[in-house]
């Protein structure tokens, strides 16, 4: 069954930094019968509580955007939890969809999904064919399982379940703590308390710990607790540094962009649109979204630190990992599909950082 404006779409995950943008977008295309409930509204890990839900509401599709995510320091930390809550997620959500007849399913995965050493640009063929990036190896494990569930009931069952596979995302309502956020918000982050130390700018560095407090450290402590805080971060009034070597090679896309071929899959791409007829063994359905363009994290670092107007020393901890050397994804399956990003990375920064400032702004204002 097509979907149409009186649908009921249920979006897991609808506060993230990929769901709140795909909520906007299916509103903004006047899809107004949405459902998405909160954490404390829903816990996706409970299955009893999924099933309830799915009883009650019998959403007409569903948009898995939920998801236990974090940057390379939580995923080498807490590689239980990136395995286990995420396979959770995906098998209550997932199962309870197909015992309710949901007629059309969009999961959201990663792009860590393909193997360490993976031929660059990495075309959808790639996956499985060596072995994954060891940090984030739980993470990507319980990923791939998702795409294969999908593709699995749809070859089983007939099912319209299509499994997305982001690049490196960033945007409104990111994350910008500073042990759990991913490389850019983090960056941007990092250099703008940087620029606020370098100019003795107190009030500011209390504004922006007050509203994302550091293991505990707020806008109330001392400048020398604080201080003390930020430089286990790589953050000083003198310089930024930055895990790694920076030379690794990353593609960057806008959430918001993520957020319109997201709805644009959901509209109008169908599993049969997924792969060749006449393929003998049918797999990997799944569909690669980003800009096939990349830079480094050094070319970042320097955009951001341009953008914010950071006077001090870039500086970059060797000691630490750098993570998969490139990251570059072909997109030439969903341009097929009939989607092109529109922002590219320059704008994308800028834009980002407009959004971190005011809405430390907002809350200082309000509070």
């Amino acid at each position: 069954m097509a979907l149409d404006k009186q649908s009921k779409i249920y979006v897991a995950g609808h506060r993230g930094l990929v769901g709140s943008a795909i909520w906007d977008n299916l509103m903004s295309r006047g899809y107004h019968n949405l459902i998405g409930k909160s954490h404390s509204e829903l816990d996706l890990l409970d299955p009893v509580a999924v099933k309830q839900f799915f009883d009650e509401q019998r959403p007409d599709a569903v948009v898995l955007a939920a998801a236990h995510v974090g940057g390379i320091m939580a995923n080498s930390k807490y590689r239980a939890d990136f395995i286990y809550q995420n396979l959770q997620i995906q098998q209550n959500v997932i199962g309870e969809s197909f015992r309710h007849d949901v007629s059309k399913l969009l999961f959201l995965g990663s792009t860590c999904i393909y193997p360490r050493m993976a031929p660059q640009p990495m075309r959808e063929e790639a996956l499985l064919t060596s072995p994954l990036e060891y940090t984030n190896e739980p993470y990507a494990i319980a990923k791939i399982a998702g795409l294969k569930m999908c593709e699995s009931f749809a070859l089983q069952y007939g099912c319209n379940y299509v499994a997305v596979m982001p690049t490196n995302l960033y945007g409104p309502n990111d994350n910008f703590h500073l042990e759990n956020s991913h490389v850019l918000p983090a960056m941007i982050r990092k250099v703008h308390l940087a620029k606020c130390l370098n100019e003795d700018n107190w009030d500011a560095v209390r504004r922006d710990i007050d509203l994302r407090p550091v293991e505990g450290v707020n806008g109330s402590n001392s400048k020398e607790e604080i201080l003390l805080k930020l430089s286990k971060y790589g953050i000083s009034p003198e310089a930024v540094t930055l895990w790694g070597t920076g030379s690794p090679l990353r593609e960057f896309l806008w959430s918001e962009d993520m957020a319109d071929a997201s709805v644009h899959v959901l509209l109008h791409v169908n599993f049969s649109d997924t792969y060749a007829p006449g393929d003998q063994e049918i797999r990997n359905c799944h569909i690669n979204v980003g800009t096939g363009k990349e830079l480094t994290i050094r070319e970042l670092a320097h955009l951001v630190i341009k953008e914010i107007g950071f006077k001090g020393e870039l500086r970059w901890d060797a000691s630490k990992p750098d993570g998969t050397p490139r990251k570059l994804i072909d997109v030439s399956k969903l341009h097929q599909l009939g989607w092109h990003h529109q922002v590219e990375i320059e704008d994308g920064v800028h834009k980002l950082y407009e959004w971190y400032q005011k809405g430390i702004c907002i809350n200082h204002q309000t509070s």
